[in-house]
């Protein structure tokens, strides 16, 4: 017997990273399609694992369910107040599409070479059940480079930035890594999935 559990996003690519991290449990990932269900968190918290404890509280009380929720961000240290990682998505501007999102960070980055194009991503997830938050965590994942703009990789589907992220010891974007590559680089989702696992293994009460 399996339970159900919702995956707290309307995006069809968080919907499957959120579906990989549950592999193997006795949970039957929805989507809010699936339900017929609608959220609008707020978003406002000062950190990623505290929205997305907003976002998997307020969907599991649309639901009336269990949630799970993520939130993420790229980190740029050398930009420093010019940059802040809740804000990935939505830096550009509401209008803003991939394209313009990527042209406007290689703007902010200017010139800069080497150790000033550092960046690492951080995600949070957190899971909920009913509107009462049960479990989150925040991480800092793999650090590669923000290439330049004539060295910017493919654009395969993804999210905005993925194919500007670059990792020098392999050679490749972060869209072109391998599960096996990303595993060895210390991916975020990586350790997130055993982080999810084991709680879900050896913490969270099932119903026999």
């Amino acid at each position: 017997m399996t339970t159900p559990i919702l995956l707290a996003t309307g995006n069809p690519a968080k919907q499957r990273a959120l579906r990989d991290l549950l592999e193997g449990l006795p949970l039957q990932p929805v989507s809010p399609a699936d339900l017929g269900i609608e959220a609008d968190p707020e978003e406002t918290a000062e950190t990623h694992e505290a929205i997305a404890v907003e976002k998997a509280v307020e969907w599991s009380r649309a639901a009336g369910m269990l949630a799970i929720a993520s939130d993420g961000g790229l980190v740029i240290p050398s930009l420093g107040p010019n940059w802040q990682s809740r804000y990935t998505h939505r830096f550009a501007g509401p209008a803003a599409n991939d394209d313009d999102r990527r042209e406007r960070l290689l703007q902010l980055l200017g010139e800069s070479a080497g150790d000033e194009r550092a960046a690492s991503w951080v995600e949070a997830l957190a899971i909920a059940d009913n509107g009462a938050p049960l479990k989150s965590w925040g991480l800092r994942g793999s650090e590669g480079v923000i290439a330049g703009e004539s060295e910017a990789g493919p654009h395969s589907p993804g999210f905005w930035v993925f194919p500007l992220w670059y990792f020098p010891e392999l050679g490749k974007y972060y869209n072109q890594l391998s599960d096996r590559e990303k595993a060895e680089l210390g991916d975020h989702w990586t350790a997130l999935r055993r982080l999810v696992q084991d709680y879900f293994k050896n913490e969270h009460p099932f119903d026999p």
